[in-house]
């Protein structure tokens, strides 16, 4: 079986944006994606979409809405994944086992989300379908309140971690300074991200407003091809590894201090690629807010249950620490436009390892971990990246 590998990808900015939907996003990022692989529309085999929508825009289809920027296209068979804010992942491990099955030998991956144009408390709502409704819908706040749920929970659990959660705001923050694509790009430092204020109120106690990722539009885009295909091209990032774990839905069915889904994939993809998270260079996790970040540090065993505040605190996570988490800014800064995520957290992977991440960039990244999870840690994906080409 021929392995499907990265070759190239492009990725938009994200924020409240000028595009007026997902089928203009997405065009700005399908063209340039294939070109910075090397390959032309002729030749691609299949083309995958995450796009979450569900009442977004009006507009649905979505798979079909790649093909409106190029009739060379137009013939190519496509297919929209959904699987909440994994969305992106989703639609990249589809399109993998659509090569490595032999049914293709270049896919193109594409990622969007129109989320600016429409009420916040619309947004939230819609957001709320990624949630157990029969028992979750009334939550207050959204899906802010469901994560402030599992904040409160934890804090009874293992104590209050606030100082912690506002490390890791500000971490990320920090780290979007380097980002051109990420929507907020300023650095607010420990002190305000630590303090309720006008400017940084609860939303959910005891999550402040720095401690949720923004409502943002964008897409990204990745090509991949089959071995022998990236023997050709310009650069080839494999996939030492990919898991796919999920978790019940229904928060009051689980422990939800506890990332059991999240633990599972990550045990299960270091596993099979023979690696350690001592092997790595830089992750990439999934900071919808700052307490699902410190709960992955758990998961995936940087940290023990409960002592995800210690990594916080001795700074392991930080750009020059022992693994560096989120140098692109994550979901916090760079922003969180839902079909778009996974794919975005690929692409700035893939980019660290290329050696293409500018000012972002790790010296010597040479392994990368991904994670990336819909819902609240319900689908669970972790990738492992590595440079072959």
């Amino acid at each position: 079986m021929s392995r499907a590998q990265i070759v190239g990808w492009a990725h938009s900015p994200f924020g409240k944006l000028d595009y007026e939907n997902t089928e203009q996003l997405m065009a700005a990022v399908a063209m340039p994606a294939l070109e910075h692989a090397g390959v032309q529309a002729a030749d691609v085999d299949g083309v995958f979409v995450g796009v979450m929508n569900n009442g977004f825009q009006k507009q649905d289809f979505q798979g079909a809405l790649v093909a409106m920027s190029s009739d060379e296209l137009k013939h190519v068979p496509a297919v929209r994944m959904e699987n909440a804010c994994a969305t992106g992942s989703a639609a990249i491990y589809a399109a993998m086992d659509f090569i490595e099955a032999g049914r293709g030998r270049v896919a193109l991956v594409v990622g969007a989300e129109k989320m600016t144009a429409i009420p916040t408390a619309d947004v939230g709502d819609i957001l709320l379908g990624a949630s157990y409704r029969a028992e979750e819908a009334e939550i207050d706040a959204g899906f802010a309140g469901l994560f402030g749920r599992i904040a409160q929970t934890y804090f009874q659990k293992y104590g209050n971690r606030s100082e912690e959660l506002a490390m890791i705001a500000a971490k990320n923050h920090s780290n979007g300074l380097a980002n051109p694509y990420a929507h907020m790009r300023k650095d607010f430092g420990f002190d305000f991200c630590n303090t309720i204020s006008d400017k940084n109120p609860y939303v959910a106690a005891p999550l402040r407003r720095t401690d949720c990722s923004l409502i943002s539009d964008g897409a990204a885009a990745l090509v991949l091809a089959d071995e022998e295909t990236a023997k050709q091209l310009n650069r080839a990032i494999a996939f030492r590894s990919r898991s796919q774990v999920n978790d019940i839905m229904a928060l009051s069915r689980r422990d939800v201090t506890a990332f059991e889904g999240a633990r599972q994939a990550w045990a299960k993809a270091l596993s099979e690629s023979g690696l350690t998270l001592d092997d790595l260079s830089l992750v990439e996790t999934h900071d919808c807010f700052t307490i699902a970040e410190m709960i992955e540090y758990e998961a995936m065993g940087l940290a023990e249950p409960g002592q995800g505040h210690r990594v916080v605190r001795d700074g392991t996570t930080r750009k020059d620490g022992r693994l560096p988490v989120n140098v692109s800014g994550g979901l916090k800064s760079k922003g969180h436009p839902i079909g778009a995520t996974g794919v975005s957290m690929h692409v700035m992977a893939a980019m660290q390892l290329a050696g293409e991440a500018g000012d972002m960039q790790v010296p010597g990244a040479s392994l990368a971990g991904v994670f990336n999870m819909g819902g609240a840690a319900v689908a669970n994906y972790v990738s492992l990246l590595e440079r072959v080409r």
